[in-house]
């Protein structure tokens, strides 16, 4: 790798380290191409991705980023998981982590707060962005359906009313 690469490459990193609403460190040591491959996979399905780089190059890139916290986690053989989606990296680090022993979380960053592995799982357990937002969609609608339900529940009363009268008529 020519010095160009390294320098395109810290360019790389320091914007993902800048855009990235959550990143999570971790060791790999072990994993077969085609487990990588799975948590890749993982990390695209839910919005983020994977990143393998060199420690020196991920430093240099950390510099001057909210992030920076992070620089002691980056030794050995380390790998990136990150999202803009605050939570997403984190499940799906949680996640492949509990189902692979090889995969061991180190830490993380969350915009300027540091993350250990306690935090990475506090983080994984909280809603994602499409769950707050369903959820709040499904709050402003209840008012209007039981709305809709009580405008609507005298009318089939008294229709209900008028056929049992009927019913005694006949």
């Amino acid at each position: 790798m020519d010095r160009a690469q390294k320098e395109q490459l810290v360019d790389e990193l320091g914007q993902i380290f800048e855009s990235s609403g959550v990143v999570v460190v971790a060791h790999y040591t072990g994993l077969t191409v085609a487990e990588m491959q799975d948590l890749r996979a993982r990390a695209r399905n839910a919005g983020g991705a994977v990143r393998v780089a060199k420690n020196r190059l991920a430093k240099i890139a950390l510099e001057g980023k909210p992030c920076a916290s992070i620089a002691d986690l980056l030794t050995g053989m380390t790998v990136l998981t990150y999202s803009e989606d605050p939570v997403a990296a984190a499940k799906v680090a949680q996640e492949f982590a509990k189902e692979n022993q090889k995969f061991v979380i180190l830490g993380g960053a969350m915009g300027e707060n540091a993350l250990d592995v306690a935090g990475v799982e506090s983080v994984s357990k909280m809603p994602s962005r499409e769950e707050l937002i369903s959820t709040i969609a499904g709050m402003l609608g209840a008012p209007a359906s039981n709305i809709a339900g009580a405008i609507g529940a005298p009318a089939s009363n008294i229709a209900s009313i008028l056929s049992t009268i009927e019913d005694k008529a006949a």
